[in-house]
């Protein structure tokens, strides 16, 4: 059985051969400016964490390295049991890249017993990751049914208006995806979006009044 240094080397080979050089450097030329990048393919990543047991220390060693590969395998490898939100603040903190919050989301966050607590909290908050993660969240939750009560809703939509005219390009793209999956959970819901979304109809932004139709012909298509 492999100790903790030899699992974190054998994984790194695993990472060495699975490198794409394009991959790479057309990350690195979108400005992901990670210590190492390997450009290993995400199905790839799957496929070596599978062959790993999911274990709490491994994947926080895996998360302190400044490697793409390393942060999104951690994701992939820690127990939902042993990741204490005081960690998962601390993880947020630590993500500058939009995949990394992406599979983060994906692979761990959505699954925490915790998960829709902290999304309500992070998307109320100013930093572009906290709130970006918290719609991250919120869409895949949608998308496992899981429903809203009556203040949840209301709290929920009047972030999301807002996020929608002033957050960051990636902020306005995650609570737009959360949006979409929100509506398809049925009449009410959709009902109570384009309530909530009606003032966008005037709005002097373009963008703003194409997005209301959208979630609009979402609803009612």
């Amino acid at each position: 059985m492999m100790d903790l240094q030899e699992t974190l080397k054998d994984i790194k080979t695993q990472f060495r051969m699975g490198m794409n050089g394009v991959t790479s450097k057309s990350m690195r030329d979108k400005g992901l400016d990670y210590k190492l990048n390997f450009g290993v393919e995400v199905p790839r990543l799957k496929e070596i964490a599978a062959r790993y047991a999911k274990d709490h220390q491994l994947a926080q060693a895996l998360w302190k390295e400044n490697i793409r590969e390393s942060k999104i395998l951690a994701a992939m490898l820690q127990p939902v049991d042993t990741f204490y939100p005081e960690i998962a603040e601390i993880w947020v903190e630590d993500m500058h890249y939009p995949e990394l919050a992406e599979l983060t989301c994906q692979h761990l966050f959505q699954y925490l017993p915790y998960a829709s607590e902290k999304a309500f909290e992070w998307i109320a908050d100013e930093r572009e990751y906290f709130a970006a993660c918290g719609y991250l969240i919120l869409a895949r939750l949608f998308t496992r049914h899981q429903a809203l009560s009556e203040r949840s809703a209301n709290e929920y939509l009047d972030q999301v208006v807002a996020a929608l005219q002033s957050g960051t390009p990636f902020v306005r793209r995650c609570a737009y995806a959360s949006l979409l999956k929100y509506v398809q959970q049925g009449q009410d819901a959709g009902k109570k979006a384009l309530a909530a979304l009606a003032p966008l109809q005037e709005s002097a932004d373009e963008t703003l009044r194409n997005l209301y139709e959208e979630v609009k012909l979402e609803t009612e298509g």
